[in-house]
């Protein structure tokens, strides 16, 4: 158990049958009443983010997340094959849990996958990642404004907008938080 005084960003609680990660908390003693803790939490689960007060003291059950570091191997067509690096176990995540993340991986990528027991909560992926453009539209001449971007496919199907002298076939560094170009690889 964990007391709601000791929360602190990033750490994963048991609330209301649900696995929270908290994202935000802000101790408030007010002129009046008792202090209470206003948390923004994120279901690990569902990924719905709610905004939830405890009172100050209140207890909490901490949720242990374990965190293996797995490769990617393969997409089955609807789940994604992973392999254990330390024991070689197999294990297949379904598309739905992992539909962002999975624009990202190329195969071999190793990747950390959340547990809490034996229930997949998600994948951490690495910052940056480096992928392959599939299809990219020729540079126009004369296009010289500042910061000109132009569409390009990369081989995971995302579409990312990258400068204008990026072309077909090159490699490239895709940021996994935004999504966005990062720089060649």
């Amino acid at each position: 158990m964990v007391s709601s005084n000791d929360f602190k960003n990033g750490m994963t609680i048991l609330y209301e049958g649900n696995i929270y990660k908290i994202l935000e908390f802000m101790h408030v003693k007010p002129g009046k009443g008792g202090a209470f803790v206003r948390t923004k939490l994120r279901n690990l689960r569902s990924g719905a983010i709610t905004d939830v007060t405890f009172n100050a003291a209140e207890k909490v059950q901490k949720a242990e997340i374990i965190k293996v570091s797995m490769q990617y191997l393969y997409d089955t067509g609807d789940a994604l094959c992973f392999m254990d690096n330390e024991t070689y176990e197999q294990i297949e995540i379904p598309h739905d849990l992992v539909d962002y993340e999975r624009k990202f991986l190329r195969e071999n990528t190793n990747v950390e996958i959340e547990k809490y027991g034996e229930e997949i909560i998600g994948i951490n992926l690495p910052d940056k990642v480096t992928l392959t453009i599939t299809e990219c539209e020729p540079a126009v001449k004369g296009d010289t404004k500042t910061n000109a971007l132009k569409d390009a496919i990369v081989e995971t199907g995302l579409l990312v907008k990258v400068p204008m002298f990026i072309e077909n076939g090159e490699e490239i560094i895709v940021s996994t938080i935004t999504g966005e170009y990062s720089s060649r690889a």
